[in-house]
């Protein structure tokens, strides 16, 4: 673990110099993904590195958690609830899509959902600029594979130091870098509604998904559900689609 740490710390510092900027931000959520990363980027830029904690209707433990994170870590810190710009905006576009006859019902939980995760790239990014910051985000091998992020959300990011790290990889480091018990132990979620939990929307495990990415045995109903989503979501991990140039 030491030596991943090490590498990984190297390796955001060398993003650093070769982009000219200032130092490193990470959303910090109150999960194990992003504690991982609130622990790099202080190490790797003690005197400019920034948590942001932004809470968007979300529950009341994770913003303690985000917060025994971040005085762990020693990290910097600031809070930006989003809850009353996503109600408002939310509520206009609904409003809108209905004097329009045009809203579809079975959609709004996930554009919800999905709205959450934009205006926190949105915040991330006026804050990195403020500072002259890079955004790191926080995906780990398996969101990455599956596609499990949203687009231009929690994927709209500068760097992604954990991308090849397996979700079993990412809890022995956090293990490593102290990062607080409870959210080591607490189960995977996004919180982008009550009572989401990651493996039970995915229809599988991360367990099952780290075996799959280290090209071992899973039960079949696993590997279909897993290429589907890799297959699915595969425009998530590509730049804009452009046609030929004429």
């Amino acid at each position: 673990m030491q030596e991943k740490v090490e590498k990984l710390v190297q390796w955001l510092q060398t993003q650093i110099e070769e982009t000219g900027v200032k130092g490193l931000l990470v959303g910090v959520s109150g999960g194990i993904d992003s504690s991982v990363v609130a622990n790099l980027i202080k190490r790797a830029a003690p005197e400019s590195s920034l948590g942001v904690m932004m809470p968007c209707n979300s529950n009341p433990e994770d913003l303690d958690h985000a917060k025994k994170v971040v005085e762990a870590a020693g990290l910097d810190n600031v809070t930006v609830d989003l809850t009353s710009t996503h109600d408002t905006m939310l509520k206009e576009i609904q409003t809108q899509l209905k004097n329009a006859n045009a809203l579809v019902e079975e959609n709004q939980q996930l554009a919800d959902a999905n709205l959450r995760a934009r205006l926190r790239m949105s915040t991330l990014y006026t804050v990195a600029t403020n500072y002259n910051y890079l955004v790191v985000g926080t995906d780990n091998a398996a969101e990455w594979y599956t596609g499990y992020f949203t687009k231009f959300g929690d994927g709209g990011v500068d760097l992604v130091p954990l991308v090849h790290q397996t979700k079993g990889d990412v809890r022995e480091l956090a293990k490593y870098l102290n990062v607080p018990k409870e959210v080591i132990n607490k189960q995977p979620s996004a919180g982008l509604w009550e009572g989401q939990t990651d493996e039970n929307e995915m229809g599988t495990s991360y367990a099952i998904i780290d075996q799959y990415l280290k090209g071992e045995e899973v039960p079949e109903k696993d590997k279909a559900i897993i290429e589907q989503m890799h297959n699915r979501t595969a425009h998530k991990r590509e730049m804009a689609k452009a046609p030929e140039k004429f």
